[in-house]
């Protein structure tokens, strides 16, 4: 069981996925998790998730997807799960906030919130992750092919 959900191949592609994603993610977990970026940090993101309606478990929830997942992305370290639990965080987002505003971001600021295709785009990119593997310079590749003989 092990072995599946690390095994990977050596394709660069999957690399740039996943550090992508995991850089996107880790700064969105940092936001929220220690106050980098600008942002809110524990206290603030609990108080903000109070306030639309989420529990403090659930609040926590999401910074560690987000920050623990986004590191693990970085470093293909179990990529499969890290990248299970970003989608998930996602889905909740996409159903509880952000599908009532349509498709589009809110770039113009005419709407009431953000649509949801940055998160359509965050579940393909996972999908790919998911299905793929964490691809070449990842921890996963290493613990599936172990040391290479000199």
């Amino acid at each position: 069981m092990f072995h599946r959900i690390v095994s990977t191949t050596n394709d660069f592609t999957l690399t740039i996925a996943r550090v992508v994603l995991g850089v996107v993610f880790f700064a969105h977990g940092a936001q929220k998790m220690l106050g980098m970026f600008g942002g809110r940090g524990y206290g603030g993101t609990v108080d903000l998730y109070s306030q639309m309606g989420f529990s403090t478990p659930v609040a926590v929830l999401a910074m560690v997807a987000e920050f623990f997942g986004g590191l693990a992305l970085m470093a293909g370290f179990l990529s499969r799960i890290a990248v299970l639990a970003i989608i998930g965080k996602i889905l909740v987002a996409i159903f509880t906030l952000h599908a009532k505003n349509g498709f589009f971001m809110n770039w113009s600021g005419e709407q009431r919130g953000e649509g949801i295709e940055y998160h359509l785009l965050v579940i393909a990119l996972g999908l790919v992750i998911l299905i793929k593997g964490s691809g070449a310079f990842s921890v996963d590749q290493f613990l599936t092919r172990g040391p290479r003989p000199n």
